[in-house]
């Protein structure tokens, strides 16, 4: 806490003697919404085959479409010019493409077919979409087949199973059979042999509560039972070079690195990170195995993240790069990675990992922003009820400006969505946006996140509305009272469950003075009971059974409560919405209207669950600047 004040107290002095004294939110800024929107570009995927690299880039400017790209022999080409590379699959996709041995398969979101690509001819259809929805596709070493997961739509719901398919075949009935009977699978591991690892579950468990590991054969007969179990989160099999099967558990408490001879299980000294995020979407093992037996992999550390390789004796050999996100990818010798960097947007690298030696391949976005409008994390830390409470607060910076002598700047407290998920102290213009006009953010990883083990994720069991709460609004105090915020300008916003985080703040709290929701969840009982099958049961660990725990529901959700919801809200809502109707953001402002607050709703035609169009992201932050600057009292920036 010192040393944070302390910083701020020499920048505050440097500029004052360099810069305008304009209040804060009132600070002129470059980065404009029109940036912010623009700079919305995300890279994935990342597979290294041979001397080609292949990635996926997704773009605002053409409707968020995603696009596979290819790199050769330093010539970059869109392999994909008339599909969207996306898989819907469990609802939040991931897994969309793979490549190997120079072939590409890939599914279309629109029509839900899977796509090969082979040599210099055309892409060609290889499954039908229809009632079928496919991702994470593993290829079978030796073999001209994929295997998969596969989500099939069904009067009585969604049904998942493995299958594989036939690269020289349409596959019209969705491909061959491969595992079935679970409620959900994650992309199975082919050995050489025809071994098949996958992990699977079943409602109402989430793939962080408990998985199991299963051992099958490519060729059909029995599976067996591997590793996990009631309690115990077990993700992302791969096959070592020496024949044994290599995964993460959390069985220690956090996601650590287990092997499986094919007799008995083994694993390194326990460390106290986590070597993988909650998989929220589907995709390739987060490691890569080296024939010496280390592992390349990347961890989070203190909300930080490391890339480096773990030596079979638990050492781990740190790469000493300054990141701020980073996701591993299989593939020696070397293997495409996405890196998070603190003061630049992200980054797809090539890592060779015997050697140590990382080499940037492609950026997301424009690394020229003048250095004085960059805030950098710092970390927040302070002490719950259930115990330290982590953060990262952003201070307002802006190399021309300096606020009046006594004032103190506006905050705006970020909850993540998930809610399991977290906070990356990542480079982000749509965070400079806020601090380059003189607020400050404070992104709470609040009890329940990821990235602190198991225990701090299963703070907000039983508790969603209760400790996240807590948590962003004595944030939010406790910053006040360090002196980096004023008290009296305190607002909050997330983004679906991040924004029922913020409207229960609003209902619940007497922190904020305002609210900003970005399709938050306002009725938690309509979630449990329209919501998609891979959260139909969700809410069981968070809230409690439903029905039977119906009153619970209704006591935490703010739609219940529009009596106690008397701060100014602005609320914005994709109109095509299938996880929260936009008539819950309809009531929830008509409740603020009606005791004469200020209260804005903004409905955009075309838009879903999170928005992609570079003109609704644009708008979003253009009027979320009008809300705050009228309900704090300050003049727009003048440009």
């Amino acid at each position: 806490m010192a040393a944070l004040l302390g910083a701020a107290a020499a920048a505050v002095r440097y500029a004052a003697a360099m810069a305008a004294v304009i209040p804060y939110g009132s600070w002129p800024s470059p980065i404009g919404a029109d940036l912010t929107a623009a700079a919305a570009v995300g890279l994935s995927g990342g597979w290294c085959d041979g001397g080609d690299l292949y990635w996926l880039r997704s773009d605002p400017a053409q409707k968020g479409r995603t696009t596979l790209i290819r790199s050769r022999h330093e010539a970059t080409a869109d392999l994909t010019p008339d599909h969207n590379v996306r898989s819907s699959v469990h609802s939040y996709g991931g897994g969309a493409a793979a490549a190997a041995a120079g072939i590409v398969v890939y599914t279309d979101y629109s029509s839900g077919q899977v796509f090969c690509l082979e040599g210099s001819g055309p892409a060609r259809a290889i499954a039908p979409g229809g009632a079928f929805r496919y991702a994470g596709f593993a290829f079978a070493p030796g073999r001209r087949e994929v295997a998969c997961v596969r989500e099939e739509s069904s009067p009585t719901g969604d049904i998942d199973s493995l299958v594989v398919l036939d690269l020289d075949s349409d596959n019209l009935g969705g491909g061959r059979r491969l595992a079935f009977g679970a409620d959900f699978y994650h992309p199975p591991q082919i050995a050489p042999d025809g071994r098949t690892a996958w992990v699977e579950w079943d409602q109402p468990d989430m793939p962080w509560d408990s998985t199991r590991l299963c051992l099958g054969s490519l060729d059909g007969g029995p599976a067996r039972l591997v590793a996990g179990g009631p309690g115990v989160s077990v993700l992302h099999p791969s096959w070592a070079p020496d024949g044994s099967l290599v995964f993460l558990t959390d069985i220690s408490g956090h996601w650590n690195f287990a092997r499986w001879d094919g007799v008995r299980l083994s694993a390194p000294p326990a460390l106290p990170y986590d070597f993988c995020d909650p998989p929220w979407v589907l995709g390739p093992p987060p490691y890569a195995l080296l024939p010496d037996g280390s592992i390349g992999c990347s961890w989070l550390d203190g909300g930080r993240a490391r890339l480096g390789r773990l030596r079979l004796d638990g050492r781990l050999e740190d790469f000493g790069l300054d990141l701020a996100a980073a996701e591993a990818t299989p593939g020696f010798p070397r293997s495409l990675v996405r890196l998070g960097f603190f003061d630049r947007p992200a980054a797809l690298a090539a890592v060779d990992w015997a050697a140590g030696q990382v080499s940037e391949v492609v950026s997301g976005g424009a690394g020229d922003l003048d250095p004085g409008f960059l805030s950098r994390p710092q970390a927040f830390d302070w002490t719950g009820p259930d115990g330290p409470v982590h953060a990262w607060f952003y201070p307002p910076t802006n190399p021309n400006c300096v606020a009046p002598a006594g004032q103190l700047p506006p905050l705006v407290v970020l909850c993540h969505g998930g809610p399991t998920a977290y906070a990356a102290p990542e480079f982000s213009y749509k965070r400079l946006f806020w601090t380059s006009r003189g607020l400050g953010l404070l992104c709470v990883n609040y009890g329940g996140s990821a990235g602190y083990g198991r225990a701090y994720r299963e703070r907000l069991k039983g508790r969603w509305g209760l400790v996240d709460v807590r948590d962003c609004a004595d944030g939010a105090v406790a910053l006040a009272a360090a002196g980096l915020a004023d008290p009296a300008r305190l607002a909050i916003q997330g983004g679906s469950a991040g924004g029922y985080t913020a409207l229960a703040a609003l209902c619940f709290t007497d922190v904020f003075a305002a609210g900003i929701s970005l399709y938050g969840i306002g009725d938690l009982e309509a979630m449990a009971q329209e919501g998609c099958k891979f959260e139909a049961r969700y809410l069981d660990g968070l809230v409690a059974p439903y029905p039977a725990g119906r009153q619970t529901y209704r006591d935490r959700s703010p739609i219940c409560h529009l009596d106690s919801l008397d701060r100014p809200l602005i609320l914005f809502q994709g109109q095509e919405d299938k996880v929260v109707p936009p008539e819950q953001s309809v009531a929830l402002a008509a409740a603020v209207e009606a005791k004469g607050r200020p209260a804005v709703l903004v409905l955009y035609p075309g838009e879903g669950h999170g928005f992609r169009l570079a003109a609704t992201i644009q708008d979003q932050h253009e009027r979320s600047e009008r809300f705050l600057a009228q309900v704090f009292g300050y003049e727009l920036p003048v440009s």
